[in-house]
């Protein structure tokens, strides 16, 4: 890939930078230093290794919901003070 001013002119551009051309002289060696780095990574061979988008394994931390038993009413409210005709009873809210 050719790297230029015209390049980091578009690149620029596309990033809604106005640069100078004193910032553009700096950038260009260290643009090339970037691509040529990433360019090492073009020449590892990768032949048999599947592609991996995430660093870490992402699993699935929920487990299945399965029908169990439930607590009756009369259960689910024994411990509580704060209930009224077989509900819980909150603050009223306007």
């Amino acid at each position: 890939m050719k790297i230029d001013n015209e390049l980091i002119l578009n690149v620029a551009k596309n990033a809604r930078l106005n640069l100078t051309e004193d910032e553009i002289s700096e950038f260009l060696p260290q643009l090339k230093e970037i691509l040529e780095s990433f360019s090492k990574i073009d020449k590892v061979n990768t032949k048999g290794i599947d592609p991996s988008f995430q660093p870490i394994e992402i699993k699935n931390v929920y487990r299945d919901d399965e029908i169990g038993k439930c607590l009756s009413q009369e259960e689910a409210l024994k411990n509580t003070q704060h209930k009224k005709e077989g509900y819980f009873k909150g603050p009223k809210v306007i």
